[in-house]
């Protein structure tokens, strides 16, 4: 049975750099099969039988593809405490206790969004903070960024890590007394301790409330890093019973290296709607826990640089051991000197330019590195609302390192493969406000760096080529995805307003009021 659509009446975008419009698009089956005139796109509906979607002088565009979101994180966030956009300790407390009211049946309690740099008290929380609203359960409330948590004096005991007398990432105050920050690895072995696994039924829910939320947005394709092999069983499930209303890449968890191996599951393994493209591993932190690796100090803590969470010479092993299996490499660097080791890691791989290995973020980087990471081929992705989130960056590192922070417009220049993502749920999913903070640097909010920094802004045109081709080369998959040339997968939004119509500012607002993907409407969803 042929499915076949065409679109009339409308500015249809066909792709960005450059921008390249069309009066009427046609769709067959799962393709495009048609970009051009109204009038041979009509003609080919009556060859089709197609149905005709009259836009009424709206917009449309390829979809959003995220490459870089964590679906298991967003799926969550629905049923655990929201903590985001906290402006002090008290309030967190006062949610924290109207959220414990409604909760009684739940052994432990998760939450996550707080950050310490928007609180009025100018402090992290304290496991005594919680323990005055909690104490016969175990809290753990994670910070907005994943690499920092506080637990209450409930956790700490339950999980253990009071007895990990020497750990460096478990925060103690003057006395000695551990404070119940934890970061890391330690935060990692926490959550580890705390959540029994989730069953089947609670990812699957998780993760369709997840995904419908993703199609409400225009995302068409995203990619789900540091999934693991309980989440992707489920995503199977999704797949073979057609409820992934977008397409899924993932990148695992190195912990499932060995489970790909044994079967055999090579990189591109699944089908256009799951597929596996590779592992996901970490060179370090995060700015706002302080525990990015830098090669200065940092500017508010002299005499801290953050440090490594893998050696060179593991992080090639591996990606030798990825390379064996066809599987990219996609490290997390938020630091320079979490680069460095990742730049002469990638050197060493036959594979680098060929699988586009790639550097998660890379939100401090030097000149040098920028000309390292083109020479090598390996690919980037970039979340630009980290610019308006990290508002305080320019204090974190030193104003006189400011240039060094977020240069979206140089990488964008110098380097053939970029991308964006969100890494929801560490920033909004809503693919516009993304755009709004790549294109103001967050002037618009009186963030610091935007006026230290305008040069680094990307057009309008940039960031929707980079949200939308550029991703899809970060998979190596821009043969199928990111514009809407004929033979390419018939993915795209209906948009509420055009948005090279509205002004600056207006760009967060903008709405999306369908979205499909393969020809398929997934929003509005209708079974």
């Amino acid at each position: 049975m042929v499915d076949s659509k065409v679109l009339v009446n409308g500015r249809i975008y066909v792709s960005f750099r450059p921008i390249r419009m069309a009066e009427a698009l046609v769709t067959l089956n799962e393709r495009v099969a048609y970009v051009g005139i109204e009038s041979k796109a009509m003609e080919l509906a009556d060859i089709f039988d197609s149905d005709v979607i009259d836009l009424k002088g709206k917009a449309t565009m390829p979809g959003f593809v995220d490459s870089h979101m964590h679906l298991d994180g967003l799926g969550s966030i629905f049923e655990t405490l929201d903590l985001r956009g906290c402006r002090s300790i008290r309030q967190l407390k006062e949610k924290l206790r109207e959220y414990i009211d409604g909760h009684e049946e739940m052994n432990y309690i998760i939450g996550r969004g707080w950050d310490q740099e928007l609180f009025v008290e100018k402090r992290y929380p304290t496991r005594w903070d919680i323990d005055e609203v909690e104490i016969g359960r175990p809290v753990i409330l994670t910070r907005i960024c994943g690499h920092a948590a506080v637990l209450n004096s409930k956790a700490l005991e339950e999980t253990g890590i009071l007895e990990k007398v020497s750990s460096p990432h478990l925060q103690r105050d003057a006395d000695g007394e551990p404070t119940g920050i934890v970061t890391e690895g330690l935060l990692e072995f926490a959550e580890g301790k705390l959540q029994t696994s989730s069953n089947v039924r609670d990812l699957l829910r998780q993760f369709q409330n997840g995904l419908s939320y993703c199609a409400s947005k225009g995302i068409t394709t995203l990619d789900f890093v540091s999934c693991t092999l309980e989440s992707y069983k489920a995503l199977q499930i999704l797949r073979k019973e057609g409820k992934l209303l977008v397409r899924v890449r993932v990148h695992m968890t190195p912990k499932a290296l060995d489970a790909l191996s044994a079967l055999g599951i090579r990189g591109g393994y699944g089908d256009s709607m799951l597929k596996v493209v590779g592992i996901k591993a970490f060179a370090d932190g995060s700015l706002g826990a302080r525990t990015a690796w830098l090669s200065f100090p940092y500017g508010d803590q002299p005499g801290e640089f953050g440090s490594a969470l893998i050696g060179e010479d593991e992080l090639e092993s591996l990606a030798r051991s990825a390379e064996d299996l066809d599987l990219q490499i996609a490290t997390h660097a938020i630091g320079d000197r979490a680069i460095d080791i990742i730049l002469s890691a990638y050197g060493k791989i036959e594979s680098t330019k060929r699988l586009r290995h790639r550097i998660e973020h890379c939100s401090i980087v030097r000149n040098d590195q920028v000309g390292r990471i083109k020479e090598l081929g390996a690919a980037v992705t970039i979340q630009p609302h980290f610019v308006i989130s990290d508002w305080w960056v320019t204090s974190r590192i030193g104003k006189e390192r400011a240039r060094l922070a977020y240069p979206f417009k140089k990488m964008a220049i110098e380097i053939a493969c970029i991308g964006i993502g969100t890494d929801c749920p560490v920033e909004p999913v809503n693919p516009w406000e993304t755009v709004y903070a790549a294109v103001t640097r967050g002037a618009e909010d009186g963030v610091p760096l935007a006026s230290e920094t305008q040069e680094e802004k990307l057009t309008l045109e940039e960031t929707l080529d980079k949200y939308t081709y550029g991703s899809s080369c970060t998979l190596n998959e821009e043969n199928d995805l990111g514009t809407l040339d004929p033979g390419k997968y018939a993915d795209f939004v209906i948009l509420e307003t055009d948005p090279f119509s509205v002004n600056v500012e207006q760009i967060r607002d903008l709405k999306v009021l369908e979205t499909y993907v393969g020809g398929r409407r997934s929003f509005p969803f209708n079974p």
